[in-house]
């Protein structure tokens, strides 16, 4: 005999009374259960990315189910898209895109104590471009009270980013002279605001006509790095902490001192190799405890990410263009 499957049924209605031989019984079949998602099927443009209805994720007994009440778009979104970043992130069709997530816990597993249901929770995770997502209890942090769910949704992958660009790769001693590039980016703003706090001597650099933005940042100072003439008048600087990478860092690297370091989210730029200096090339990794801290200090105002827009997750299209399109001020946050 022919071996099949197995499905568990249950009865939609009972009959107080036994069926007779041969009655038919009206049974359904049990299913997981559903939820909107953003879909992608393939590497190309926002057209790939589908809103649709999937399985809703399991959790193991270390997760927790968090029903995800915003997320936010991030450059690494659309790389991994495009497929241009497919040998560092390769993924497996269909695929739920997003590192983001500001929500609510729903469930937790057997081994995960101290996230009650309702609690407000934000970590740098993945697969947020849905309704749920199910998310290890060690990334983790509680959204300070000030904040909205919108708000912690811009922070996770930026702040992390930036924090660790200075604390990871550059490592600072007090009193010495760091200039960030993209200091107006929101992984620069929390670049700018993290190597003040270590006493660094911070230089924001920004192009030319982001001069009077960019005084917001209380840097020390603030250099044009679209300017031959003002990248000319730096040297022996002690570190760069790269955001842009491209020509501006190659124009960028006979400034650093001998020994110094060159600390970079985008990889170490082509002929770094001939400078004497250090090279620091590094991905975020997830954080909890330090996403919590600068998640409180953004709720007491020391420092901001500005968002640009809020839009609904049956727009990931639209949002994907104006993202990748840029200049538009801030982040694009999405909400269910």
């Amino acid at each position: 005999m022919r071996a099949g499957r197995i499905l568990i049924a249950e009865p939609i209605s009972c009959d107080p009374l036994r069926p007779k031989s041969g009655a038919r019984t009206t049974m359904k079949i049990k299913r997981k259960a559903e939820m909107k998602a953003v879909l992608l099927y393939a590497y190309g443009g926002p057209e790939q990315l589908r809103y649709e209805e999937t399985e809703r994720p399991e959790y193991k007994d270390d997760e927790v189910l968090v029903q995800v009440k915003a997320t936010s778009i991030n450059p690494i979104d659309f790389k991994i898209r495009s497929g241009s970043a497919k040998s560092r992130f390769p993924i497996e069709f269909p695929a739920i895109l997003g590192r983001d997530l500001a929500g609510e816990v729903v469930e937790a597993g057997k081994s995960v104590t101290g996230f009650a249901k309702g609690m407000r929770v934000m970590a740098l995770t993945n697969r947020t471009y849905a309704d749920y997502t199910a998310v290890k209890a060690e990334v983790l942090a509680p959204i300070p009270d000030a904040l909205s769910f919108e708000q912690a949704a811009a922070l996770p992958l930026v702040t992390l980013t930036g924090a660790q660009l200075i604390e990871r790769a550059v490592k600072p001693a007090k009193g010495q002279t760091v200039l960030i590039t993209g200091a107006l980016g929101s992984v620069g703003r929390t670049a700018v605001y993290v190597a003040r706090q270590h006493g660094a001597q911070v230089l924001a650099g920004v192009r030319s006509t982001e001069r009077e933005q960019a005084a917001a940042l209380n840097a020390d100072g603030i250099v044009a790095i679209d300017s031959v003439e003002e990248i000319g008048r730096l040297h022996d600087l002690d570190a760069i902490a790269d955001t842009v990478g491209g020509s501006a860092i190659q124009r960028l690297l006979r400034s650093i001192r001998k020994g110094g370091v060159l600390g970079s989210v985008l990889g170490e730029p082509e002929g770094a190799k001939r400078y004497d200096i250090r090279v620091e090339a590094f991905m975020a990794q997830p954080d909890a405890s330090r996403l919590g801290e600068l998640a409180e200090d953004i709720a007491r105002e020391q420092f901001a990410i500005p968002i640009a827009r809020i839009m609904k997750l049956q727009d990931i299209q639209e949002a994907h263009r104006l993202a990748e399109k840029g200049g538009i001020g801030g982040k694009i946050v999405v909400i269910p």
